[in-house]
């Protein structure tokens, strides 16, 4: 198998940034989620209403922003809102920082999918070009660098191997970037070999593979083609003996170029492991029109209800499709991980008897 594509999100929700390259870390790929929107309701009588989370899922709209990375290489990317045909305004632009200056900003507690963290309220001006874009009050938030949320439910890796989290044994269901990416996306994330993710929804990474595309695909009308972007995945890989493969896979190797040709291996090229512990389990993003900002309603925002009639293969959530793994990078200490590419072999280092059980065990997805 290759490695295809790599993709990152840094507004949570919004089109990803495709890469040539990527440092994969414990905590994903840098930058990788670590803005998030809410809608604020000042209004709700219940607090806990007040801040509403923006996710694709219930916001179609967000489907209109594109994210770049600038082309001056000063450590920012750009996002666009593109307008739905026939709207009376015009494309705009807002310039981020990977690593905005925080000392002035207002910190405030998050939660999200009950894993909870410290963020930074972008303030006034982010907020509002934000809000002029939706027509509703938004705040913009960052989790700084050393900030992590919890893993939760039966996906992290120790929860793999001790066996300890709600949902039976291990063994029922488990049998950065380099010259080719601008010099502001290199590093290393502070606190990258604890256990913890961004504002990714249950893990850092998500491994979809071409041949499940394309049979998303052969379901649609004639002509029509799955953009492989409505899944979020971070890495999407081609190869695999047929579709659907992946359900099964416990673990992937990517062997940097270089080192499968057989030359030198140093800390930048040696071969990195991903653990595969959880399907994802998908929902109404899977229609989305980004066109027009609103779940389509043609044969093209029917793709869910597709996959319902043969994809609901994971037992514990027996009423919701599965499309893709999820996963965390391998190995101990503070050497783990490293540099890959597109084009990279990618081998199958793990595979399970039987497929996964999600547990929620603590989520409220």
């Amino acid at each position: 198998m290759s490695l295809q594509q790599l993709y990152i999100h840094p507004v949570k929700s919004l089109r990803p940034i495709s890469l040539s390259s990527a440092i994969l870390t414990p905590t994903g790929i840098p930058h990788d989620r670590r803005y998030m929107l809410f809608k604020h309701n000042p209004s709700a009588s219940d607090p806990a209403n007040q801040l509403q989370r923006m996710t694709v899922t219930y916001f179609a709209e967000l489907g209109l922003f594109t994210q770049s990375l600038s082309e001056a290489d000063d450590g920012k990317f750009t996002v666009t809102y593109n307008p739905p045909p026939g709207a009376e305004r015009e494309k705009t632009q807002l310039g981020l920082e990977f690593d905005p200056d925080v000392r002035a900003l207002e910190e405030m507690e998050v939660d999200l999918h009950g894993s909870k963290t410290r963020a930074m309220d972008m303030g006034r001006e982010v907020n509002g070009w934000f809000s002029d874009c939706f027509g509703w009050d938004v705040i913009c938030v960052y989790m700084p660098k050393g900030s992590t949320r919890q893993v939760l439910g039966n996906l992290a890796p120790k929860a793999v191997a001790d066996g300890t989290k709600e949902g039976g044994s291990s063994n029922s269901w488990f049998s950065t970037l380099t010259a080719y990416v601008p010099e502001s996306l290199k590093g290393k994330e502070e606190g990258e070999d604890e256990e913890g993710i961004t504002f990714a929804d249950c893990a850092p990474y998500l491994v979809v593979t071409e041949e499940s595309v394309r049979d998303v695909s052969s379901r649609l009308p004639d002509g029509a083609e799955m953009d492989v972007t409505k899944f979020r995945p971070n890495i999407v890989l081609e190869g695999a003996g047929e579709a659907y493969e992946e359900d099964f896979w416990g673990a992937i190797s990517i062997l940097p170029s270089h080192a499968a040709n057989g030359d030198r291996m140093d800390e930048e090229s040696s071969e990195v492991e991903i653990l595969l512990t959880q399907n994802c389990i998908r929902c109404q993003s899977l229609n989305i029109d980004y066109t027009n900002g609103t779940y389509a309603n043609t044969e093209e925002g029917a793709v869910l209800k597709k996959l319902m009639k043969d994809r609901r293969v994971d037992q514990a959530k027996k009423y919701s499709p599965v499309f893709g793994r999820y996963g965390f990078l391998g190995g101990k200490g503070e050497g783990r991980g490293g540099v890959v590419h597109v084009g990279d072999e990618v081998r199958l280092s793990k595979r399970n008897g039987e497929r996964t059980t999600f547990c929620m065990c603590g989520l409220s997805l």
